[in-house]
């Protein structure tokens, strides 16, 4: 089992839009038995493939989200006969994702997430870690994808801590191909300080529109900058707002009419698996 963060500290790069239709191409088109973790209190992820009210209901009937895998607090918990007792905490093995779609899990995310106090010495930066580590022992998954906060924070360390390699969404403009570097510099500092031996698994440019100057640089850039050199993937994602609607109500890249669109996240999906050694 592989696990992948997706990572950008600038939004609107098509980061979740990426880690959601390559997750789904993964899993119905190379039969992979996928999970997705949201790791952004945002939750567009958990937005992207799950509808309100199919969300209304799972929070209703007490089923787990991001929030159960980091809160290790025991909470208070008032019955009308018992008065108030305490909770018992839940641990990592008790978390059970949701089946959205044949071989695709979700582990939903959720906005209150940002209430959650992550510091130093808690150790819960560790528990997405040790809930991947879990899950690869039970051999229960074959990719792991983690969508992340488009900000440097606990929550981004923690789904680095977790992972074998990242892949960066870039939309190519100016801004976007060189904050990347920043990214690099934030991400060598997480695994300075937790001793960890995560990959880059490479760059995917997003929202491209391959007739446009600020594309062909933002390809120079990163084809010729020395540690993204060679990391760059061959198809990119092309600019669709048919993309944008159809998140709306949960519609997905592969389920839609556009062949290009089609054939970008195929092979976007191919490569990342030969990047990540799963298939040649």
């Amino acid at each position: 089992m592989k696990s992948i963060s997706f990572v950008n500290m600038k939004g609107g790069v098509a980061k979740t839009t990426l880690a959601v239709n390559v997750a789904y191409c993964l899993a119905r088109r190379h039969d992979l038995r996928v999970l997705i973790v949201d790791l952004d209190p945002q939750f567009n992820a958990t937005q992207c493939i799950m509808s309100g009210e199919d969300y209304k209901d799972h929070l209703q009937n007490c089923k787990h989200t991001v929030i159960d895998l980091y809160d290790d607090s025991p909470r208070p918990v008032v019955g009308s006969v018992k008065g108030a007792t305490v909770s018992e905490v839940i641990t990592v093995e008790q978390i059970t994702p949701i089946e959205i779609k044949n071989n695709l899990h979700l582990l939903p995310g959720a906005l209150e997430l940002y209430r959650l106090e992550m510091s130093g010495g808690q150790g819960r930066e560790l528990r997405l870690k040790n809930y991947v580590d879990f899950l690869r022992k039970k051999d229960s998954y074959d990719i792991v994808i983690i969508d992340t906060p488009p900000t440097p924070s606990a929550w981004m360390s923690s789904a680095l801590i977790a992972s074998d390699a990242y892949l960066v969404p870039v939309k190519p403009e100016p801004l976007s191909a060189t904050g990347i570097d920043l990214l690099r510099s934030v991400i060598t500092r997480v695994s300075s300080n937790y001793n960890l031996n995560i990959e880059c698994a490479g760059v995917v440019l997003t929202i491209a529109e391959e007739h446009l100057l600020v594309f062909r640089e933002a390809k120079k850039f990163i084809d010729q900058a020395p540690f993204w050199k060679g990391k760059r993937f061959a198809k990119h994602l092309p600019k669709r707002t048919a993309v944008a609607r159809a998140q709306g109500h949960q519609g997905l890249i592969i389920d839609m009419q556009d062949s290009e669109l089609n054939l970008a996240i195929t092979h976007i999906a191919k490569e990342l698996l030969t990047r990540l050694g799963i298939e040649d």
